[in-house]
């Protein structure tokens, strides 16, 4: 992963997506297509973007008991996206049966996608934590320990916040993706976000790629708004 800016294409329909990706012209990303999106339009959505040659993320988040996540981790291999996910809290036996489906699913002879687990939604408090979910102590050492379960469990890396990422590139490696949503220029509204962190402090804290929704999306101008987030951010046009 060559420090990329994933857009979040936060769109309710296929045909809102097309409109906006559009205004890129021939310009190759890397894109987000999370529930709303593929729940609305299926796999087709992931066929229209992938003909435009963009690179996928592919966010549905899989929790289930193993042999589920499994057989819908190889029918989602089919649909040869780049990456997809999990939750860490489905556990490392869970995260190792979605590696076996992502193998059984991919064709021969082509790249399997890579795998990361979601360790604590950036919108989720420490409090939430340990409240909601009965987790005591930090939320860092939350997130460190689905960090560690996930590279355990063979997965290529994690969705955290950038305030976490520093610690887990220094404890388990530059190699081991951190995928950080929540990112928000400093006149940004942080809407449903807690933990958020700017592009630059991002990339001060050696974060693998960034994932940027509505600031880019909901722009008045989407090309002029990525522009500037790609200057900020310095990561690589796919």
């Amino acid at each position: 992963m060559d420090n990329p800016l994933i857009i979040a294409l936060d769109f309710a329909t296929g045909n809102d997506t097309r409109k906006f990706l559009e205004r890129f012209g021939d310009r190759k990303l890397f894109l987000k297509v999370g529930m709303e999106l593929f729940y609305q339009e299926g796999p087709s959505v992931i066929q229209m973007v992938k003909e435009s040659g963009h690179n996928i993320f592919l966010d549905l988040k899989l929790h289930d008991i193993p042999n589920t996540v499994k057989s819908a981790m190889k029918n989602l291999a089919r649909l040869e996206c780049d990456l997809v996910n999990v939750h860490a809290a489905g556990g490392k036996e869970m995260m190792q049966a979605a590696l076996e489906g992502l193998d059984a699913g991919t064709s021969a002879g082509r790249k399997r996608p890579d795998c990361i687990a979601v360790t604590q939604l950036t919108s989720t408090s420490e409090t939430q934590m340990n409240n909601d979910q009965r987790i005591p102590g930090s939320l860092a050492e939350s997130v460190f320990h689905y960090a560690r379960l996930a590279q355990n469990a063979g997965l290529e890396g994690v969705v955290c916040s950038a305030w976490e990422a520093a610690a887990i590139r220094s404890q388990l490696g530059s190699d081991f993706y951190t995928v950080t949503p929540g990112i928000r220029m400093s006149t940004d509204n942080i809407q449903d976000q807690k933990r958020v962190a700017t592009p630059q402090l991002a990339k001060e804290l050696g974060v693998s790629a960034i994932v940027v929704g509505r600031s880019i999306t909901r722009a008045e101008d989407p090309l002029k708004s990525y522009e500037h987030w790609m200057k900020i951010w310095g990561g690589k046009h796919q």
